[in-house]
């Protein structure tokens, strides 16, 4: 990542695109009307952008989901770079929180600005883009694009990608959600089948980091979940296969707690009964990338055996050799609106159903089998 600054390399300029106001005044910052894309940087040549900064005022309170970051190196068509805005840099849900690590940061106010370091080379020319989907303007958006231009970069250096996904998961054992193997025996799960993808790339490279989104509906811990990597086309169990969600995530035993590690860590847990509500992990393989020469297809399990619904999102990030595959078409900004949270109510509600399941006893307590 520090691409070693302490070498003196002539022909190297250091350069800026940003939202200054060119009068010489204090408006520093453009507006993104509804619906429309604005070009944040054109940039011709070959460099590297070293670091992204942006900072939003919209009265959409979505707009970190509405508003749709894109990145496109060598004069491609198909970006190599497509997330909502807020999920890419390290706020997920549409909220504003505070995120720190090492490649990735949503910085004070209150996680209001975002920051990117991870190095994007480029051989022949760079776009950038935000295309505001929300029905309302982007009033002030601020930025800086600090990028380098080199006499050349080779095709060798791998382009960085991007990828935001999503899926409400369905339950797929028979005998339902029965994650800790609570309500019935919890069957195996010898395959990627049924899992939650969040990789499933063509091409030579290297996987280097993730932003893990779930949104839990109900109380039970929903990280027993393995992570499996299929690498250059090799069948299950694969090269890489783990344990549970947290110990992909580098910690253990069920956390809920915000912890920041440069490369790891949970920059949002829920406040609600046991994991019930929204949590936000991240993990990044700066020193260790997975590698691939042909493909990577990465997964993880909803609950061990595919056993929870959950409304999980990801961004993951990876370099590769172009061409890429294009990604599948972004969901419309309907389809990226969160599911409804799941309260007190709800839950009293569960539980005036359990009753009466139960021949509504005056006396029941809620243990009782």
């Amino acid at each position: 990542m520090l691409n070693h600054i302490s070498k003196i390399q002539p022909g190297i300029k250091t350069k800026r695109i940003s939202s200054y106001d060119r009068s010489g005044g204090n408006a520093d910052f453009i507006s993104i009307p509804a619906g429309e894309t604005a070009d944040l940087a054109v940039i011709a040549g070959a460099g590297i952008v070293k670091h992204i900064w942006i900072t939003v005022n919209a009265p959409d309170k979505f707009i970190r989901r509405n508003a749709v970051i894109r990145m496109y190196w060598d004069g491609e068509t198909e970006p190599s770079v497509e997330s909502p805005m807020g999920d890419f840099f390290g706020q997920g849900f549409g909220e504003e929180y505070n995120f720190a690590s090492l490649p990735l940061a949503a910085a004070p106010v209150n996680g209001k600005a975002f920051n990117c370091y991870f190095p994007m080379p480029f051989g022949d020319g760079a776009r950038i883009t935000i295309e505001n989907q929300s029905a309302e303007p982007i009033t002030n958006f601020y930025y800086y694009i600090d990028f380098e231009q080199h006499p050349e970069i080779p095709a060798s250096e791998g382009r960085f990608h991007a990828w935001w996904n999503r899926e409400i998961t369905g339950v797929h054992p028979q005998e339902g959600e029965t994650e800790w193997g609570v309500v019935a025996p919890q069957g195996k799960n010898p395959t990627t089948e049924h899992n939650y993808v969040f990789a499933n790339i063509v091409g030579s490279g290297q996987f280097v980091g993730i932003n893990y989104y779930v949104d839990n509906p109900g109380p039970m811990w929903y990280g027993e979940g393995d992570d499996m990597w299929l690498i250059d086309g090799e069948d299950w169990p694969g090269s890489l296969h783990g344990t549970g969600t947290e110990d992909f995530f580098n910690s253990s035993w069920c956390p809920n707690e915000v912890y920041a590690h440069p490369y790891f860590g949970y920059a949002k847990v829920p406040n609600k009964l046991g994991w019930m509500g929204r949590t936000h992990c991240y993990r990044f393989f700066l020193e260790d990338p997975i590698r691939f020469e042909k493909s990577l297809h990465a997964s993880i399990e909803h609950g061990h055996d595919n056993s929870l619904t959950l409304d999980l999102s990801t961004v993951a990030y990876w370099y590769q050799s172009e061409p890429h595959h294009p990604f599948p078409a972004l969901p419309a900004k309907e389809e990226r609106a969160n599911m409804p949270e799941v309260g007190v109510v709800d839950v009293h509600r569960w539980r005036h159903a359990w009753r009466n399941a139960n021949g509504s006893k005056p006396t029941l307590w809620g243990n009782e089998k």
